[in-house]
């Protein structure tokens, strides 16, 4: 089975907005998890753009399904991924002026550093995913440095779709294949993520490595017009149609 996971960022952007305790990310996340969602994902950013630290402790103390937490790998977010031990936490590349996330982690120029940081995450019992591209390099250094999970970063193919450029997109899409049946081949379990849609979802649901997707903006948004809980249910069923 495809496992969905929803990433609640931004509902805490809108809440963030206006300085109220309104939207709650907790409360999405709690009607994610009643909508069928098999996860929940929450980024907490170094300059707290959107989930804060606050949420982070209350959807620990509130979630009956697993939390991945992504973060970048500083002192103090290894600090508070050890303080809370999440189900899962990926390690994401971050850059203050970005707008969302642009491009996968450096893994293969990072190996030694990577690996040191990641070793007590791990031992602590989290399992441990890197968000990358889907370079050979990239998921080889991956496997190396012990890491239980890749995240391939599909902003690029779902871009090269919205902009109307369908030999980019397609050789985006194969070269995502290649790169999660590499990762499979080395023993990682793979996931993917960032900037899928009803769209663009169903050729990266069909690739037989992905065991997860994790989606947050589109969904938020569409919840703005259908609902979060119909929305969650149309993309499962949009990934489920791909799959069979």
């Amino acid at each position: 089975m495809l496992r969905l996971g929803v990433n609640i960022d931004h509902v805490a952007t809108i809440r963030n907005a206006r300085g109220t305790p309104w939207p709650d990310p907790v409360r999405a996340a709690k009607l994610a998890e009643d909508a069928g969602a098999d996860g929940i994902t929450a980024h907490l950013r170094e300059d707290r753009r959107h989930i804060s630290d606050t949420d982070i402790d209350k959807l620990m103390a509130a979630l009956r399904l697993p939390l991945n937490l992504e973060m970048a790998a500083t002192a103090e977010m290894q600090t508070i991924a050890l303080r809370h031990r999440p189900h899962a936490v990926c390690i994401v590349p971050e850059k203050r002026e970005e707008r969302t996330t642009e491009g996968g982690l450096d893994v293969a120029g990072n190996e030694a550093a990577l690996a040191r940081y990641i070793a007590p995450l791990r031992d602590a019992g989290s399992r441990v995913s890197l968000f990358i591209g889907h370079e050979p390099a990239q998921i080889r250094a991956a496997a190396r440095i012990g890491a239980a999970v890749v995240e391939l970063h599909t902003g690029a193919y779902c871009d090269f779709d919205t902009e109307g450029r369908p030999a980019e997109r397609d050789a985006e899409l194969a070269a995502l294949r290649d790169g999660a049946a590499l990762a499979a081949s080395l023993g990682l379990e793979v996931h993917a993520g960032h900037g899928l849609t009803f769209d663009t979802v169903g050729p990266i649901a069909a690739i037989p490595e992905f065991m997860e997707l994790n989606i947050g903006h589109f969904l938020i948004a569409e919840s703005v017009f259908i609902g979060l809980d119909k929305a969650i249910q149309e993309m499962r069923r949009r990934m489920d149609a791909a799959r069979t």
